[in-house]
């Protein structure tokens, strides 16, 4: 994590006061079922949660014995005694360091994830008012880069949109996935420690118990969670792309808002750069990379090795907070957008009629031509649009080819905008589940 792409609230799931927190709310947990079953002293129990629950843990007493004992969960634990006194000896009774690290982990995931599926509507929610905004705003469609057919903005981002809602629906299942607690012990096997414990702390931490451990929660719910993050940084990365595209000089349908005093370059005073789209972008890379380490992490040796540790402090940590901060950025991104239907609609008619193709070519068809004669017919007055010999829609009135099937091509070849609306409407209604009529 850097502060340059953090938010504070995500930041502060992983930090170090808030990592011990959880670490003693396990503890004191499994010590109350402990005691409820009578494994331990009721009073132990209750020494344990009033002294550590009223204690601010202090990190650098922890680093400090860490730095003799070499291992973090006994520095904690080593501290709490300090804080707890002798009734810290019913403590961790039966348990491994692994159930209090991952069980912590599980818990850092799923207020992670709360928080990105907040993120995700607060951009949905951008999304849908920009689209409505535009659901009539017409536009050039590309493929290959090149203009393709009209379509209009405002389905340019119900696609996003779409786009969003279906990565929302994946974080709330790698939530549930990811979410799991394990108190079962050395090597999962309950042996010195009862399973009521580990329901009783699931039960109480919001988590689910995993079904069978081998000391540590199995490494594929890991990479299934961190593989959903990839995907919807892929879908961020998507939508900026788009956006710089649209930007470019030679486009110009629209740019990123370029606020008072803002400045787009120490060289060149006239620039307005997609700064934040680019920005985006590289985000995305970041977190896609995250999910390749997760996934190797699931071939642990035996029962349990640490090999995965060192990993996941590093990929926790940076993947939510990352995918958190460009998240944030999208959706301000997208409420800010200026958006320049004029410039659109001269990219629209830029080739003079040459988009419409289609409809000369299903107009031919109706009239008789076979499929083949009619695309060699289209196809040679676009090319020669293409070369500069004229505009389309003039090539084509002046080709007795055409005019011979077709007395007035350009009008028994219109494009049926009304039609075109009444679909428009149609993919709203299935993107938003509104029956909006046409304007």
């Amino acid at each position: 994590m850097i502060p340059r792409y953090s938010r504070p609230e995500m930041a502060s799931i992983w930090s170090p006061e808030t990592k011990f927190r959880i670490w003693f709310e396990i503890e004191a947990h499994a010590a109350e079922a402990m005691a409820e079953i009578g494994a331990i002293p009721a009073e132990a129990a209750e020494t344990v949660r009033q002294k550590g629950g009223a204690a601010v843990f202090d990190v650098d007493r922890i680093d400090e014995i860490e730095r003799v004992t070499r291992h973090d969960v006994i520095a904690f634990l080593t501290h709490l005694a300090e804080i707890v006194g002798p009734q810290a000896r019913f403590v961790h009774q039966g348990m491994t360091s692994s159930d209090v690290l991952d069980t912590t982990l599980a818990v850092q995931l799923a207020r992670a994830s709360d928080l990105l599926i907040t993120d995700i509507d607060d951009l949905l929610d951008a999304l849908r008012r920009r689209a409505m905004e535009h659901k009539m705003t017409p536009t050039i469609g590309r493929s290959h880069g090149i203009h393709a057919e009209p379509t209009t903005f405002g389905l340019k981002l119900a696609q996003a949109y779409a786009e969003f809602e279906r990565g929302r629906t994946r974080l709330i299942a790698a939530r549930a996935e990811v979410a799991t607690c394990a108190i079962s012990g050395a090597v999962g096997t309950f042996a010195h420690i009862d399973p009521r414990v580990e329901a009783h702390v699931a039960a109480q931490m919001g988590l689910n118990v995993e079904p069978i451990s081998t000391q540590v929660i199995p490494r594929d719910r890991h990479a299934a969670f961190f593989a959903t993050l990839a995907v919807v940084a892929s879908s961020v990365e998507r939508l900026a792309t788009e956006i710089r595209h649209l930007q470019r000089t030679e486009v110009g349908e629209v740019e990123e808002a370029f606020g008072k005093g803002q400045k787009g370059s120490s060289a060149m005073p006239h620039k307005k750069n997609p700064v934040l789209s680019e920005n985006l972008t590289g985000l995305a890379r970041m977190v896609r990379a995250y999910a390749i380490p997760a996934m190797e992490n699931v071939a642990l040796w035996h029962e349990r090795d640490i090999s995965h540790s060192s990993v996941e402090r590093m990929i926790g940590p940076d993947a939510t907070v990352t995918l958190d901060f460009a998240l944030a950025r999208l959706t301000g991104l997208i409420e800010g957008l200026v958006v320049k239907p004029e410039a659109m609609a001269a990219n629209l008619n830029a080739l003079g009629g040459l988009v419409h193709s289609q409809q000369l070519l299903l107009a031919l068809t109706l009239a008789g031509v076979s499929r083949e004669d009619a695309y060699a017919m289209v196809q040679r007055n676009a090319m020669r649009a293409h070369a500069g010999e004229g505009r389309f829609r003039d090539l084509v009135e002046a080709d007795p080819e055409i005019t011979a099937v077709l007395e007035r091509p350009v009008r028994e070849a219109a494009f049926d905008e009304a039609a075109h609306l009444r679909h428009v409407n149609t993919i709203f209604r299935r993107v938003f589940g509104e029956d909006d009529p046409v304007p």
